[in-house]
């Protein structure tokens, strides 16, 4: 997957988390015993087919750290940082700017998947991640804005990964 001449940009959504009390996000609602298992399942296969990325990035909302941190005992990464750019309405360009090699970050919806239409140059409601879902974009390294230049490699549904109900 690897390749100096590129920037890989690994997204996945956090995995199915508790309902919203009242109708209100909540930065404590944590994954669902279903979401934990799930999504376990989904980053250990990709974990299998040699995904693996350079570092972890992740929102620091309950559900999506617990996501990240399941990347990380799965092995997708060998650390996990934090950055309040990933959280829900944040603005993660200041971290695509800077990126170099492989990155995974993991997030919320309707985020990641603005994220990727925008990287992509499609419009903005073409894509969307499920829950425990996975995207992979690669542009050229050195790029000072890879808005509209990179290429979708993967989007995957978790159902895809992981065929049989969990």
């Amino acid at each position: 997957m690897r390749d100096s001449s590129s920037v890989d940009l690994l997204l996945l959504r956090h995995g199915i988390a508790a309902e919203r009390a009242l109708g209100r996000d909540d930065p404590n609602r944590a994954l669902t015993a279903r979401g934990m298992r799930r999504t376990q399942e989904v980053v250990h296969q990709l974990r299998m087919l040699n995904v693996q990325a350079d570092a972890l990035i992740s929102s620091p909302y309950r559900r999506a750290r617990q996501t990240a941190e399941l990347a990380l005992q799965a092995g997708l990464a060998e650390s996990l940082r934090l950055d309040s750019a990933l959280e829900p309405g944040g603005d993660p360009w200041p971290l695509v700017s800077r990126l170099s090699g492989c990155c995974l970050f993991v997030g919320h919806e309707p985020d990641l998947s603005l994220l990727a239409a925008t990287l992509i140059g499609a419009p903005a409601s073409s894509l969307r991640l499920r829950k425990a879902g996975y995207c992979h974009l690669r542009w050229p390294a050195g790029l000072n804005d890879p808005r509209g230049q990179a290429e979708l490699q993967a989007l995957l549904r978790p159902r895809l990964l992981i065929p049989r109900s969990v």
